[in-house]
């Protein structure tokens, strides 16, 4: 895979001229004196130089700052340790609200239910209020707030709220289960909740209040409830403990300029969440100086986002990619916000809404691309799309099938970008680039000013052979730090236990002959369906509170080029696995977590495997289920178990 006489595609030279990137690359020539001719000697100084790499990013990027000072790197030998921009002072929501003007800032569409725009200056306007309210509320550096809402304009207008006032934003998707916010939230402790009073989703209106209710009932700390009207335009919540309704909550405050409160470039942005494979998820902090220039650089760069442009992608407020998209705003592009199925009308209204709102970036997962191809969907046949000049894909790898059905059924001058990184880095390692071809199932490159590289065994670099994914040299949206980690043990055993000194990210892959990426799926126990990640133990403490189930053990199995969720539970003595019990076990899953969570397969086994100090060996029996070999069967307690996964009839189909 990966290899063919020639690319899928490649630009124009009108399109290479006219990049941002190449832009980019005559400024550092210039100002740096390169004599580098070819882009793979150009992306080896952006990591033999990142001092003078992120400098140049920042000087392109035109981040405004009250203070940048002239240290780019301190400690920079330091891995994890290194502090870049250690002087600088700057504000994260200013460098997004550049704009004042009654161009469009955002197009939010709910389904085919709702269609709402505003201009820059009305979401200048509304951060503003929302910035007041919050401060009134006692809201102010480091104090965090918590949002359960839609991908919908107040999910961004509340965090640039939080990020003017030097807070803390951390947001969950409606879809998530009480349990499943309160892991996330419960650990942060926000002083004040956001929430919607529900949202749409395949053509069904879904209230969100009661779980609202519950989730403001255990977390003790909450002070102020905000609650936003969609579904209806005054929701009724006398019943919610401290809420008011988001409009009422403003009605004091008053348009006005924005005090952007400087804050030092790690001070604290977002907490974003681990998928919890060992117990509840880990809390990620990450910096407002490092997220703006990583984002800066992707969007910039490597998507060639542009002024004016239309940027989409397919996302939800639990997910990275949505703080992604956000940030689209600091290269004065449009967003295009799209809450709800996107299997609405028949699977063509991301189509529909690319060619109504003059979309140029459109960005989905890997399995909304397989399952167009399935279902048929031929949009270069029943579409414009004559302004999308990017299509980005993530959350799993992109099969190669992928990119033939993008190119033949959706559009032929396209750069599909194939891009991939993670919660970890609020960003990517490899991904697009618009003045490279595009090779048949290979991410184009890996992200300039970031030295990845791919491990063989005995922790030396390979090409062209599978092994993992490492960063062996710092850059700047490097986690912060983990919440609650005072002296950095989770973050160092996150990352850096297997090479010392170097990010190991936990991603199976091959560097290619065209010094482009293949990722073969995460070298971990954490489960991907339809590019979700999912923590094994958000399953577990769901399953092992019901009083039939006495242990349980989860994996994801390769199925249909995707991965299928497959619970393997053991029973209390003298219990069968009947329907009944599949559905209650199924029902448990999806109230308390997400829709993704729930398995495919429930199969009944008689044991569960374990080492030796008792914990059980979910990637030993994925393994086994795949047919493979399983390596040190020795630290098993009892490697008999393993007897239990092999060769079962209900896994294949």
């Amino acid at each position: 895979m990966g290899k063919r006489e020639r690319p899928l595609w490649e630009p124009s030279q009108d399109r290479v001229e006219h990049a941002n990137l190449t832009r980019f690359a005559r400024m550092a020539v210039h100002d740096w004196g390169l004599k580098r001719n070819t882009y793979p000697a150009f992306y080896e100084w952006t990591v033999e130089q990142p001092e003078r790499f992120w400098q140049s990013v920042w000087k392109f990027g035109a981040v405004r700052a009250s203070e940048q000072g002239s240290r780019v790197v301190a400690d920079a030998d330091r891995m994890p340790g290194a502090r870049f921009f250690p002087d600088a002072r700057l504000n994260f929501a200013e460098n997004l609200l550049r704009l004042r003007d009654d161009t469009e800032a955002m197009v939010f569409w709910g389904e085919d239910k709702v269609v709402r725009r505003l201009s820059h200056r009305e979401l200048y306007d509304a951060v503003a209020r929302l910035a007041q309210a919050l401060h009134a509320a006692g809201v102010g550096p480091g104090d965090r707030v918590g949002a359960y809402l839609p991908n919908m304009p107040e999910a961004v207008i509340g965090m640039l709220a939080t990020a003017s006032l030097g807070a803390i934003w951390s947001s969950c998707s409606p879809d998530f289960g009480v349990q499943g916010v309160l892991d996330r939230f419960g650990q942060i402790e926000p002083k004040v909740l956001i929430a919607a009073d529900g949202y749409w989703y395949n053509g069904r209106a879904i209230d969100s209040l009661e779980k609202v209710r519950e989730i403001v009932a255990r977390l003790p700390t909450v002070e102020r409830v905000v609650v936003v009207p969609y579904l209806a335009d005054a929701p009724d919540v006398a019943s919610v403990s401290k809420a008011a309704t988001l409009p009422d909550f403003v009605a004091d405050a008053a348009p006005g300029r924005i005090d952007f409160a400087q804050v030092p470039f790690n001070h604290p942005l977002y907490i974003l969440y681990s998928s919890g494979t060992t117990g509840v998820p880990k809390c990620i902090v990450h910096g407002t100086g490092g997220v703006l220039l990583k984002h800066l650089s992707e969007h910039l760069l490597h998507a060639d986002v542009k002024h004016g442009d239309r940027l989409f992608y397919f996302t939800t407020c639990g997910w990275m990619m949505w703080n992604w998209l956000a940030s689209g705003l600091a290269c004065g592009a449009t967003l295009l916000l799209y809450d709800g199925s996107p299997f609405v009308r028949g699977g063509r209204i991301l189509f529909d809404l690319a060619d109504a709102e003059r979309m140029t970036h459109f960005g989905t997962s890997a399995k909304y691309i397989d399952k167009c191809n399935k279902d048929g969907l031929r949009p270069i046949e029943t579409h414009r799309l004559e302004h999308l000049r990017t299509i980005m894909s993530t959350g799993s790898p992109l099969v190669a099938e992928g990119f033939d059905y993008v190119y033949r059924a959706v559009k032929r001058d396209v750069c599909l970008s194939s891009i991939s990184g993670g919660t970890d880095i609020v960003g990517c390692f490899v991904l697009g680039n618009p003045i490279l071809p595009v090779w048949r199932g290979e991410i184009q490159c890996r992200a300039l000013g970031l030295k990845v590289e791919v491990f063989g065994e005995g922790g030396r670099p390979v090409r062209g052979e599978k092994g993992e994914l490492v960063c062996t040299k710092p850059f700047p949206s490097m986690p912060v730090h983990f919440w609650n980690d005072p002296d950095g043990s989770k973050y160092r055993a996150a990352y850096f236990e297997k090479y010392p000194g170097v990010w190991c990210h936990g991603d199976w892959c091959e560097l290619t002959a065209h010094d482009g990426m293949i990722i073969y799926g995460r070298s971990d126990a954490t489960l991907n369906p339809g590019g979700v990640r999912i923590g094994t133990a958000e399953i577990y403490r769901q399953v092992e509170r019901l009083e039939e189930v006495a242990e349980s053990l989860v994996i994801g199995q390769d199925w249909d080029n995707d991965v299928r969720v497959v619970l393997f539970v053991k029973l209390r003595e003298g219990l069968a696995l009947d329907d009944a019990l599949v559905a209650k076990i199924k029902a448990q899953i999806r109230a308390n977590t997400t829709p993704r969570h729930v398995p495919a397969k429930v199969v009944q086994v008689a044991d569960i495997p374990r080492t030796k100090s008792g914990k059980i060996v979910e990637l030993a029996v994925r393994n086994v289920v795949h047919g493979q070999p399983v390596k040190n069967v020795e630290a098993l307690a009892n490697p008999e178990a393993l007897e239990h996964y092999r060769h079962r009839a209900e896994l294949a189909s």
